[in-house]
């Protein structure tokens, strides 16, 4: 899998709008099953255990938490393992979880990740193995969650109230604020950096914190960056946050962004 600077081929004009994850048609949830099914069963660094590791373990964890690429190095993150999911189902595209969305607030997790069987098969958005070599004294072996009330999602109104902060370092602060505390929320691994994005319900969580960017960046066009911000490199990717500005050059767009509503 290349991880080089992203480019907009003839191809790949026609953007993938990534979905709401309660939004999805039948045909959309299998597509998205068949895709995280293929990569999870796949042990090479074309496999799931391969991307999940890049943001934990094993080290040397290139996630990044309270520092000023925060959105950026996941944003490349999400691209390239989108792009993994693709390699395997080619209309594959990642769907965000509306933790602000009334459904969420009244039944927590998505339907689509929250059934630990889908027609007599184990879901493979329910869980993911974790590896051995991510394992310490020989646990987890297995994703958990033991997430809290859905009432205590956070709101529409303090999600529309980060958005409205014109400093980019601000509002990520407070986003990443807010991100913590979903994976708190969840609870079990996604409460656990090291395990954190073995749990399929991570990738749908950071859509959702991408697409509140994307959302800021709408409403926000000509924002000023600290000096060095934007030729800062995000490894293990050859990207750097100058590379993640614009999403349609990296082939994708939120369902419902041009409305710069929060809840989709």
């Amino acid at each position: 899998m290349s991880t080089h600077a992203p480019s907009l081929p003839a191809n790949e004009r026609a953007l993938r709008h990534r979905k709401n994850a309660d939004h999805l048609t039948p045909s959309q949830l299998a597509t998205l099953q068949g895709a995280f099914g293929a990569v999870q069963a796949i042990a090479d660094d074309r496999g799931y255990a391969h991307w999940a590791g890049i943001h934990g373990l094993p080290l040397p964890m290139y996630c990044q938490h309270g520092t000023r690429i925060f959105l950026p190095w996941h944003r490349a993150y999400l691209y390239f393992f989108e792009l993994a999911l693709r390699d395997q189902v080619s209309a594959a595209a990642l769907v965000w979880w509306d933790w602000t969305s009334v459904t969420s607030h009244t039944k927590g997790i998505p339907a689509a990740y929250s059934q630990r069987r889908v027609g007599g098969m184990t879901n493979p958005l329910f869980s993911a193995a974790v590896p051995p070599p991510a394992r310490v004294n020989g646990q987890p072996r297995q994703t958990t969650r033991a997430s809290d009330t859905p009432a205590s999602l956070p709101s529409v109104a303090q999600v529309q109230a980060i958005l409205q902060l014109p400093d980019f370092l601000d509002f990520q602060s407070q986003l990443e604020n807010i991100h913590n505390q979903i994976h708190v929320w969840v609870g079990g691994t996604m409460g656990q950096i090291p395990w954190a994005a073995y749990d399929p319900i991570f990738f749908a969580h950071h859509a959702m914190i991408d697409r509140l960017w994307r959302l800021w960046q709408l409403q926000h066009p000509s924002p000023t960056f600290p000096p060095g911000l934007l030729t800062q490199a995000l490894p293990p990717f050859s990207l750097t946050v100058a590379d993640t500005l614009d999403i349609k050059l990296l082939g994708y767009d939120y369902a419902s962004a041009t409305t710069h509503a929060v809840a989709g």
